[in-house]
């Protein structure tokens, strides 16, 4: 149903107060993120405090470690080229083919998929800057995300974008098998800008971007790729 994703994206888009926002650029986190972090580590300072020294480190661990999941970096995708199509998503390039965009007719355009592991920045970019002409979230499974079939049975979510020159560009938010909500910050008709961020997928899982066949592949299979940094694609009329 275009417009209408699951209520975790909902929910995600109408924002965190400003103070969680203001704490999680602080910590360089995404604000989704700061709960799941801040918990644990209160907890883990607590127990400390009551003598529990062995569990309040290992709790604490645990709190970094969740804390690396929503890592958000500042990056500048102003230093890639112009007109050049960026990855969204920080991961392993696992799978390159030619496919339409789901519901946008015939036209064939080259897929990238990038699988994220836990370890990677989970945060998803803009991969080029337009007006957002369709969200479309599709519920499902939650398999293996590098699978082939995971865009087609996973729960997932679709993002396309009209660039300045009527291209239709799109990515794919996948969830996986330990991804259990897809977070999408913006909204259909909103302009934005290539590298802003859209949102993320909770622990992990696969970006696809669909390229216009106009432009030239500047990745292999099995390429690592960063989001808002690495280019997927540039265009062959040199725009």
């Amino acid at each position: 149903m275009s417009g209408a994703p699951d209520l975790a994206a909902s929910s995600a888009r109408r924002g965190p107060s400003h103070l969680t926002e203001r704490l999680a650029r602080t910590l360089r986190l995404a604000p989704e993120g700061l709960p799941f972090a801040l918990g644990p580590a209160l907890v883990g300072v607590a127990m400390l405090a009551a003598g529990f020294l062995a569990s309040g480190v290992v709790v604490l661990l645990l709190a970094l470690a969740v804390g690396a999941f929503f890592r958000d970096p500042d990056r500048k995708a102003s230093a890639v080229a112009a007109g050049a199509v960026i990855a969204a998503a920080d991961g392993r390039v696992c799978a390159i083919d030619r496919v339409p965009i789901p519901g946008a007719g015939n036209t064939p355009y080259q897929r990238v998929a990038v699988f994220m592991s836990p370890l990677n920045v989970h945060v998803n970019r803009a991969p080029v800057s337009g007006r957002i002409a369709r969200i479309v979230h599709t519920p499902g499974n939650f398999r293996a995300a590098f699978r082939d079939s995971a865009s087609e049975s996973n729960e997932r979510n679709l993002i396309e974008i009209a660039d300045a020159a009527g291209r239709r560009h799109a990515i794919i938010q996948i969830a996986g098998y330990l991804a259990r909500r897809i977070v999408c910050r913006i909204r259909e008709a909103e302009v934005i800008e290539r590298g802003q961020r859209l949102g993320l997928i909770m622990f992990g899982s696969r970006v696809d971007h669909f390229v216009p066949d106009d432009y030239r592949l500047r990745v292999s299979l099995g390429d690592r790729v960063r989001a808002g940094l690495t280019i997927l694609g540039e265009p062959d009329d040199g725009h």
